[in-house]
C-alpha cells in the first residue's frame, strides 16, 4: 500500500514538473516575443526617421547615403504608407500580387492597420503621413511557436498515455489469464474427487433424489471450471442457437433464487443461430441476472427479451431495481467498481469481456431512472 501511494506521488509530481517546465517554457518564448516587437518598433522609428530626412533633404547639397541605406536594409518588416486621409501611397515588403491590386491591397489594408500603433510623419507643417507596419515573418513564427510547443507536447503526452494505458491493459488481460486458468486448475482436483463420491454413493443405494441434487450441482462445477479454463485462453466459437441457450441459462437461474423474483422470458418462436462459446453465453446471462436480482435486493420482476433485426440480435435484461445514475452507465463496466457494501466489482466487467472481446458484441445500458429499474442490453452480429 505504501509503495502504491509512494508510487502516485511520484506520478504528480512528474506531471506538476511536466506543467512547470511548458509554462516556463510559454513564458520564456512570450518574453522573447515582446523582446523582438520592441526592437522591431524601434527599426521602424528609425525607418520612419530616415524616411522623413529623405523627403526634407535638398538632394543635391545633403548627404541622404545613410538614411537611404537604413530604408534599404529592411528586408523583413512589412509597411503601408499612408496620408492624413488613409489612402495608400506606398507599399514595402508586400506580395505584388496584392500591392499591384488596389481592391486587394484595401483589403489587406484593413487588417493590417491594427497590428501595430503607426508612427507619424511631419513632411510638411501640419501635413502628415503614416507609417504601418506589421510583424515580420520570424515574429509571426514566434508568436506561433508556443502553440506548437503545446500540441507537440500533447501528441506526445497522448502517446505515452497510450502506451502506459495498453501496457496496463496487456498486464491485466496476462493476470486474468492466470488466475483463470489456475482457478480452474484448483477446481478440478476436488472436482474429481466428487465424482468418485458420486459413484459410490450411486453404488450404496443412496435416496435417488439427493444423488441427482448433488450430480447437478457437480455438473455445475464442471461448467464453472469450463468457464475459467475458457476464459485463460482463446475459447472456440461454435454456431448455435442463442434462444436454445439462453432459455436453458434461465431455466436453470429460475429454479435457484426465491420465488419472489417474477421471471419473464420472451423471444422469437423460430432458432436464431450465431456463433458462440456456449459455456461463457451462461455465464453473461447468469450474471446480468444475478446482478439486475442485487439491484432488486431479491424481490421484483426481472424480464429478459430477445429481439432481432436485419444485422443485430439483442438480449435485453430489465429489472425493477434501485436504478444506475446517468453519469455511471459507463462505469459499471470497469474493474472494481461497484454500488454493494460487499462484492469486488468483476461480474460486469467480466460480462462485457466476454460479450465484446470474444463474441466481438456490444454490451450497454440501455436505460435506467433510479428507483425504478434498469434495462442492459447485449448485441451480437448475426451471421451472414
Amino acid at each position: 500500500m505504501q509503495f502504491s501511494e509512494r508510487r502516485n506521488t511520484i506520478r504528480w509530481i512528474i506531471i506538476a514538473a511536466s506543467f512547470l517546465i511548458i509554462l516556463l517554457i510559454l513564458w520564456n518564448t512570450y518574453s522573447f516575443f515582446q523582446i523582438f516587437k520592441k526592437e522591431e518598433q524601434q527599426k521602424m522609428e528609425i525607418w520612419a526617421s530616415s524616411f522623413n530626412t529623405i523627403n526634407k533633404a535638398d538632394l543635391e547639397n545633403d548627404d541622404i547615403e545613410l538614411p537611404r541605406e537604413i530604408m534599404d536594409k529592411n528586408t523583413t518588416i512589412p509597411i503601408v504608407l499612408t496620408d492624413q486621409e488613409g489612402n495608400i501611397m506606398g507599399m514595402r515588403n508586400i506580395p505584388d500580387e496584392i500591392a499591384n491590386d488596389s481592391i486587394k491591397a484595401e483589403a489587406f489594408f484593413k487588417n493590417f492597420k491594427n497590428q501595430n500603433t503607426p508612427i507619424a510623419i511631419e513632411y510638411l507643417p501640419g501635413e502628415l503621413q503614416y507609417v504601418y507596419y506589421g510583424n515580420s515573418d520570424l515574429l509571426n513564427k514566434l508568436k506561433y511557436y508556443p502553440l506548437a510547443l503545446v500540441s507537440i507536447i500533447v501528441l506526445f503526452g497522448g502517446l505515452v498515455y497510450n502506451f502506459y494505458k495498453s501496457t496496463k491493459m496487456a498486464t491485466q488481460n496476462k493476470l486474468w489469464a492466470g488466475m483463470a486458468k489456475e482457478t480452474a486448475h484448483q477446481i478440478g482436483t476436488p472436482l474429481s474427487s466428487l465424482i468418485g463420491w458420486l459413484e459410490i454413493m450411486k453404488a450404496d443405494n443412496v435416496d435417488e433424489t439427493t444423488v441427482s441434487e448433488i450430480e447437478k450441482d457437480i455438473v455445475r462445477l464442471q461448467t464453472i471450471t469450463d468457464r475459467f479454463s475458457k476464459i485463460g485462453s482463446e475459447p472456440i466459437l461454435e454456431k448455435v442457437n442463442i434462444i436454445k441457450e439462453t432459455e436453458e441459462s434461465i431455466d436453470y437461474l429460475k429454479s435457484r433464487f426465491s420465488k419472489q423474483v417474477e421471471f419473464s422470458f420472451k423471444a422469437p418462436t423460430y432458432p436464431i443461430e450465431i456463433n458462440l462459446n456456449s459455456a461463457l453465453h451462461s455465464w453473461t446471462i447468469e450474471n446480468l441476472v444475478k446482478n439486475a436480482i442485487d439491484a432488486m435486493k431479491g424481490r421484483g420482476k426481472l424480464d429478459v427479451v430477445i429481439l432481432e433485426d436485419a444485422r443485430f440480435v439483442k438480449i435485453r435484461v430489465s429489472d425493477t431495481g434501485k436504478g444506475i445514475p446517468k453519469n455511471q452507465y459507463k462505469r459499471i463496466f470497469e474493474p472494481g467498481f461497484t454500488t454493494k457494501k460487499r462484492g469486488w466489482g468483476l461480474g460486469l466487467s467480466l460480462t462485457k469481456r466476454i460479450v465484446e472481446e470474444y463474441h466481438s458484441g456490444k454490451i450497454r445500458v440501455l436505460s435506467s431512472e433510479v428507483g425504478k429499474g434498469t434495462c442492459i442490453q447485449v448485441s451480437f452480429k448475426k451471421l451472414d
